[in-house]
C-alpha cells in the first residue's frame, strides 16, 4: 500500500460522511458510491489506492465486517417469534434458499462446463446469500407493508450463517481425493463443531460478563459497548485457533449472547453496529479498488450472462415457488424476488475460495462473483427507491378495496442486519 492511500481513504470517508443524509433520500446508496470511488482511485484508473494483489487484506477485512455483522444479526433473532409470525423469511430460507443454489447450479454446470458438479455448487453457494442494506430504501420504506419489509430483512440477516456450512461440504467434496473419501466429512464436522462450540463459549462468557457486572455497576457504558465487540472477535478468532469456521462462531455467539444477557443485549451492540458500518463502506471501497478492475478485464458473454441470471431467474423462480399458498399477488412475489441484492457475504465467500480452497477455477470462481457483485450493487441500488415508491402505491390503492391483503398481515418489531446503513423497522 502506497504512502498515500490511507490519506486518500480517509478523505473518500469524510467526504461521503458531509453528504450522506442528503444521499439517503436519493437512489444512489453508499455501496454504489464507494465501489464506484474505489474503481476510480484504485489499480484501474488512479492508482492513489493500488494493493497489488493484495487479496488477503481485502478478505480479512471482510472476514471482519461479516463476523461483526453475524453477530449483530444473531443478537436481534427472536427465534420463538420468527417461527410464529414470519412465514415469508421462513420460506424465502428453507425453501428459497435451497432451490437458488440448485439453480444456480444448474446455471454453472451450462455455461460453464469445465466446472464439476461441486464447484458450480460452491459457485451458486458464494452468490446465494442476499444483503438487503444494498437495496436499503425496500426495507426502510415505512408505507410497504412491514411483513414484506421485515421477510427482506430477516432473509438477509440469517442466511449468510446457513450458507457457510453449506459452502464447506461443496468446498471440501471439491477437494477430496478418491482414496480419501471421509475428508470432506471430518473438515466439515471440525469446521462446523469447533465453531459452534468457540461460538457457544464465547457468546456466554462476554453474556455473563455484562449481565453480572452492568447489573452491579462494575461496568462503564463505554466498557459495555466495547465487550459487545470483543465477543464476536473471541468467538472468531477462537473457532479459526481450533481449526473451526469463524462466522458459524459469531453468529452462535450472538444467538448465545442475546438469550443470556437478555435486555442488555441489543443496547450492547451499538459500537458494533457502528464498527460494521465503517468496516463495510471499506471492504467495498476495496471492493471496487482492488477486485473489480482486474474481474472487468476478464469480462465476456458467459459471465455476464450468468450474473443477469443469478440476479433474476436463479433468484426469483425460487422464490416464486417457496412463497406459494401464501396468497400474494404476483407483484408481491416479483418485487420479493428481485429484492435479493448479492453483497458482502458474496465477496467474502469468493476472497476464501480464492486464498484458501486451492481449486483450479478458484480465480475464474472470483471473477464470476465480483462481477456479479458489482451489477447487484447497481442494479438493486438504482431500482430500490423508485420500485420500492411504485409498490408501495399499488399496495395503497389495493388496500382501499382489500383491507385484509396476504401482504399486510401483522408481524411484531424486528431489527436485523445494520451494515450500509442502520435500519429500524416497525409495524
Amino acid at each position: 500500500m502506497g504512502d498515500w492511500a490511507l490519506p486518500v481513504i480517509a478523505v473518500l470517508l469524510l467526504g461521503y460522511g458531509a453528504v450522506s443524509s442528503r444521499l439517503h433520500t436519493t437512489p444512489i446508496t453508499q455501496a454504489m458510491v464507494f465501489v464506484s470511488l474505489g474503481l476510480l482511485v484504485g489499480n484501474r484508473v488512479l492508482h492513489l489506492v493500488d494493493l497489488g494483489h493484495a487479496n488477503q487484506f481485502v478478505l480479512h477485512l471482510a472476514e471482519a465486517t461479516l463476523a461483526l455483522m453475524l453477530f449483530t444479526d444473531a443478537v436481534r433473532v427472536d427465534v420463538g417469534r420468527l417461527r410464529r409470525e414470519a412465514a415469508v423469511p421462513e420460506r424465502l430460507l428453507g425453501i428459497g434458499l435451497p432451490l437458488t443454489i440448485v439453480a444456480g447450479t444448474v446455471v454453472g454446470l451450462v455455461l460453464f462446463p469445465d466446472l464439476n458438479v461441486w464447484v458450480a455448487a460452491a459457485l451458486a453457494t458464494m452468490l446465494a446469500p442476499t444483503d438487503a442494506a444494498l437495496g436499503q430504501p425496500v426495507v426502510s420504506n415505512r408505507r410497504l407493508p412491514s411483513r414484506i419489509r421485515q421477510g427482506l430483512n430477516v432473509e438477509s440477516g440469517l442466511n449468510d450463517g446457513v450458507c457457510v456450512p453449506l459452502l464447506l461440504i461443496f468446498l471440501a467434496v471439491a477437494k477430496a481425493d478418491e482414496e480419501e473419501e471421509l475428508a470432506p466429512v471430518r473438515v466439515v464436522l471440525e469446521q462446523i463443531g469447533y465453531g459452534a462450540i468457540a461460538g457457544l463459549v464465547a457468546g456466554a462468557l462476554g453474556a455473563w460478563v455484562l449481565a453480572t457486572f452492568a447489573r452491579r455497576g462494575w461496568i462503564t457504558d463505554t466498557w459495555q459497548q466495547i465487550i459487545g465487540v470483543v465477543t464476536p472477535m473471541l468467538a472468531y478468532t477462537a473457532a479459526v485457533a481450533l481449526g473451526g469456521s469463524g462466522f458459524i462462531a459469531a453468529f452462535v455467539a450472538g444467538l448465545v449472547f442475546a438469550a443470556v444477557s437478555a435486555a442488555r443485549a441489543e443496547p450492547a451492540t451499538a459500537l458494533a453496529d457502528e464498527s460494521g458500518e465503517l468496516l463495510n463502506a471499506m471492504t467495498f471501497l476495496f471492493f471496487g479498488a482492488v477486485l473489480l478492475g482486474p474481474a472487468l478485464d476478464e469480462l465476456d458473454w458467459r459471465i455476464g450472462l450468468y450474473a443477469v441470471l443469478s440476479l433474476t431467474v436463479v433468484r426469483m423462480l425460487p422464490v416464486a415457488i417457496a412463497t406459494w399458498g401464501l396468497g400474494m399477488r404476483g407483484v408481491t412475489v416479483g418485487f420479493l424476488g428481485w429484492f435479493g441484492p448479492r453483497g458482502l457475504a458474496s465477496i467474502v465467500f469468493g476472497l476464501i475460495v480464492l486464498e484458501e480452497s486451492g481449486l483450479p477455477e478458484r480465480s475464474e470462481l472470483l471473477t464470476i462473483v465480483t462481477l456479479t457483485v458489482a451489477l447487484s450493487v447497481f442494479a438493486h441500488g438504482l431500482t430500490a427507491w423508485p420500485w420500492a415508491n411504485r409498490y408501495a402505491d399499488w399496495y395503497d390503492a389495493t388496500q382501499v378495496h382489500q383491507p385484509s391483503m396476504p401482504e399486510s398481515a401483522p408481524v411484531s418489531e424486528r431489527r436485523t442486519r445494520v451494515g450500509l446503513v442502520r435500519r429500524v423497522d416497525r409495524t
